[in-house]
């Protein structure tokens, strides 16, 4: 019987690869990130879907570290899913891209073809 447990949990800090200058506010307080790219993140804007903050300043294609919002997973995608997608429940257990108005969605860290595996992080 096969086991699973999430890439990375609610309070675990992360790493991911950065897709535009993060540069954390005067007084140290964390900078909001969205996915910019697959498996990149970067500044949030305005109407962007929030993964995090970042815990330290990085350079674009820098490896840095932040806080992430949900738990953090690894499943089969149903349909092709391009980093930034909205993501909720396909069948069989899978994660199908979603629509913004699904309660139970997630948003996907990386871009995956039909079938092979995607990180996508809870809401």
């Amino acid at each position: 019987m096969g086991a699973y447990e999430p890439k990375f949990l609610y309070g675990d800090e992360t790493t991911a690869t950065c897709g535009a200058t993060i540069t954390n506010p005067p007084g140290n307080l964390g900078q909001l990130l969205a996915v910019v790219g697959n498996g990149t993140v970067g500044p949030a804007g305005a109407a962007a879907t929030v993964i995090g903050c970042a815990a330290i300043d990085a350079a674009v294609g820098d490896r840095f570290a932040f806080f992430p919002r949900g738990k953090i997973h690894v499943s089969l995608a149903a349909g092709a899913i391009t980093a930034g997608d909205r993501v909720n429940a396909g069948a069989a257990g899978t994660v199908a891209t979603g629509a913004a108005a699904v309660t139970n969605a997630g948003v996907a860290l990386t871009t995956a073809a039909d079938g092979a595996a995607v990180e996508w992080m809870e809401f």
